[in-house]
């Protein structure tokens, strides 16, 4: 899958990932099951850290650090269901030294089905304690920043 960005004036581009609902997301009913959806978003901040050239291995390698949800708030709008074609998009709203906050969409065409706001505590990658940000890697994410709209 490829991933998409659309210029928004004056602001970052906004990263979207596509996926697809497969009946393994889904209940006995074909709708989305409701904690997938926080498997699609976990899956979309991934690869907004990959596109920024932090994969999670290079994240726990060059940098010792990994990232883990510490608080989530998750609005469900609309079911998705059996088939969709979805777009989760990823926003970074606050980095601080030990913590980032992520606004993050689930869309179908012009739907919003989810909308949800994400906090990560970074860890040291060696004993899963927290750790500040390596300060290169804290200089690149605070660079990314968007404030909310």
């Amino acid at each position: 899958m490829v991933s998409a960005c659309e210029s928004r004036p004056g602001s970052l581009p906004l990263f979207s990932w596509p996926t697809r609902v497969y009946w393994e997301d889904t209940d006995a009913g074909g709708v989305v099951y409701h904690a997938q959806y926080v498997a699609f978003m976990e899956r979309a901040r991934s690869e907004w850290l990959r596109a920024h050239g932090h994969g999670q291995a290079t994240l726990r390698d060059l940098h010792g650090t990994v990232f883990a949800v510490r608080a989530m708030r998750i609005d469900f709008r609309a079911p998705a269901r059996l088939d969709d074609a979805l777009q989760v998009s990823v926003v970074l709203r606050q980095c601080r030294r030990a913590s980032a906050v992520f606004a993050q969409e689930i869309r179908r065409g012009g739907d919003l089905l989810v909308d949800a706001e994400v906090r990560v505590a970074a860890l040291s990658a060696a004993d899963f304690r927290p750790q500040a940000i390596p300060d290169a890697l804290f200089a690149q994410l605070k660079s990314l920043e968007t404030s909310a709209e």
